[in-house]
């Protein structure tokens, strides 16, 4: 049998912070529903996660405040930087979360964008807990 040529996941942006501040009780990769010029602008690597969130909204989850700059050669067809991003997931993942965001107040933060076989996914997690750090 020919074994497949998978390529490598490219990490672009990673929220370092949030593995260290909080418990983080649960990972789901999932796909984001992003324009042409945003996966462009993305592979420039200048995105940023660090203070951006999951939060769910009629019955979708959603990508908060991820800042992806605009891409400088798409002239008028760009898109805003800070927009909500809807992230793709199967239903039940979506009341999985849903019901830990909502119901049990947990929060839902993504750790890592990378491109996996050529799509764009982010990695989330589900914390509930601050772990008890000592500010420096």
């Amino acid at each position: 049998m020919a074994e497949k040529n998978e390529r490598p996941i490219k990490v672009v942006a990673e929220n370092r912070k949030a593995r260290f501040n909080y418990a983080i009780e649960d990972t789901i990769e999932t796909g984001i529903a992003l324009t042409g010029t945003e996966v462009k602008s993305i592979r420039n690597g200048k995105t940023t996660i660090a203070e951006s969130y999951a939060d769910s909204k009629d019955g979708e989850i959603w990508l908060i405040n991820a800042n992806i700059p605009e891409y400088l050669q798409a002239n008028r067809f760009n898109h805003e930087p800070k927009r909500p991003r809807k992230l793709l997931l199967h239903r039940r993942e979506i009341d999985k979360l849903h019901v830990q965001i909502v119901e049990k107040g947990l929060t839902v933060v993504p750790l890592r964008l990378y491109f996996k076989g050529g799509k764009v996914k982010a990695e989330i997690a589900v914390w509930g807990t601050m772990l008890r750090r000592k500010p420096l």
